[in-house]
Order: structure tokens, then sequence, then C-alpha cells
């Protein structure tokens, strides 16, 4: 009985620990970058301090983990169709998205804003979505397949071909 007693103590003594170290790490994980003001130097970007009107609305934290790749949404480009949002080919040198086909969610994010952030540099920017990177014809499920714009909003080498970032609704 003494036994069980004692399991049972440091049981909840483990439980305890997880919990406060839980909300320690919360309460010191790094700051959003959208709590930093445009720097000007690419636009679209968010950095250092805030500037109104650059921040998506608050509510996401860190963001969902995903890999950034790179996508040609033009006409004869690897991506090859048109974007399933609006059958259209778009610019690269806009700032847009295809999600994978969880992300995409039916189309339910169609032509609405994410923000992406590189775990890399901390730099964050805002596209739209207007694809499906479809999981069932070979995209991994946790792809976050871009414009060559938002690369270069994030100073970024599309060269590298795969880095990891977060995103959120934005």
């Amino acid at each position: 009985m003494a036994n069980a007693k004692l399991v049972a103590v440091v049981a909840t003594l483990v439980i305890l620990l997880e919990v406060s170290t839980c909300a320690v790490a919360r309460h010191h994980a790094k700051p959003d970058p959208c709590n930093g003001e445009d720097d000007g130097s690419v636009p679209g970007t968010l950095h250092k301090h805030k500037k109104p009107g650059h921040c998506p609305s608050p509510g996401g934290g860190g963001g969902t983990p995903g890999i950034m790749t790179v996508n040609g949404f033009q006409k004869g480009e690897d991506g090859g169709e048109p974007s399933e949002c609006d059958g259209k080919y778009h610019s690269d040198k806009t700032l847009i998205v295809a999600l994978s086909t969880r992300w995409y969610a039916g189309g339910r994010r169609c032509h609405k804003p994410i923000r992406i952030t590189s775990k890399q540099n901390g730099r964050t920017v805002v596209a739209r979505v207007v694809d499906e990177c479809d999981s069932n014809h070979g995209c991994k499920d946790n792809i976050v397949d871009t414009s060559q714009a938002v690369w270069d909003a994030l100073g970024l080498d599309s060269n590298i071909g795969e880095v990891p970032v977060t995103w959120s609704d934005a």
C-alpha cells in the first residue's frame, strides 16, 4: 500500500512539473514578428516594430509548422494547371500560395490571406491562397507552396528548395 501511495505522489509531482514547464514555455516564446515595424527593405515583410495596418488581426501564436516550397503559378511553369480557386494562372510576382490538401480545406481558404513566417530569419509576409497542393497526387501534407515573390519578400533563396516556416490564417 505504501508503494501505491508513493507512486501516486511521484505521478502527481511529474504532472505538476510538466504543467509548470508548459506554462513557462508559453510565456518565454519568441515574440511575434508582427509586434514589429515594417523595415521597408522588402515590400510586404514585417520586422522590428509595429506599424498599423501591416499585421494581420491578432490571434495566432506561433502558427502551424510547415515546409515552404517554390511553385510556378504562371502558364507553362511547374505548377501545371490553372489555380483551383479561380481557374486562372497568376504572376509569380504576386504574394500567393498553394496549401496542402488538408490545409486547403476543400477550398474554404480560397482567396483568404495567410501569414507565413520563416523559421530561418523570423521575417513574416502575408500571401493569398489561390491553389491546392494536392496531397493525393504527390504533394506532402505539410506543404506551403509559394510564388517566387513570397521567397523574395522573406529574404530567402528559392534555390534552397525547402525551408521550415509557420503559417496561420491572417
